[in-house]
């Protein structure tokens, strides 16, 4: 059986996610409401037959990993991201960076692999307003 991950859906050809899928899925949904949600409500949003469970065990996760606020609601906790969408891309950016011995080699690398507009966009957040070369 082919377990290829389909970008598309988020998820394998046999059905399984593939890994951080629904820790995304659920940041999406709690990230698109105006307040917190409880773990029934983001499992009514995201639909696909999910088990309660394990919408509470993700939600659970991501609050571990400071990613999540929450507050009580009634016998349940509300759920809210702590940062928005480009908050959370920088969070995991960073933890990508902190694992690696070589940081300089990392930054010069992902630096000299950028695209040309977002090259001009680091020289303008840098105050270097020359044009790459």
């Amino acid at each position: 059986m082919d377990s290829e991950p389909d970008p598309a859906a988020g998820a394998t050809s046999g059905g399984r996610r593939a890994a951080g899928a629904l820790e995304a899925e659920v940041l999406s949904v709690l990230q698109s409401r105006d307040r917190a949600l409880t773990p029934g409500e983001v499992t009514d949003l995201l639909g696909g037959g999910l088990a309660y469970s394990t919408v509470v065990t993700t939600l659970s996760r991501l609050h571990a990993k400071g990613i999540l606020s929450r507050t009580r609601r009634s016998r349940a906790y509300a759920y809210t991201p702590v940062v928005d969408a480009a908050g959370m891309a920088v969070q995991r950016m960073y933890q990508v960076l902190e694992g690696q011995s070589d940081r300089d080699a990392v930054l010069t690398r992902f630096v000299g692999e950028l695209s040309a507009r977002d090259e001009a966009l680091f020289r303008r957040l840098f105050g270097d307003q020359r044009d790459p070369e």
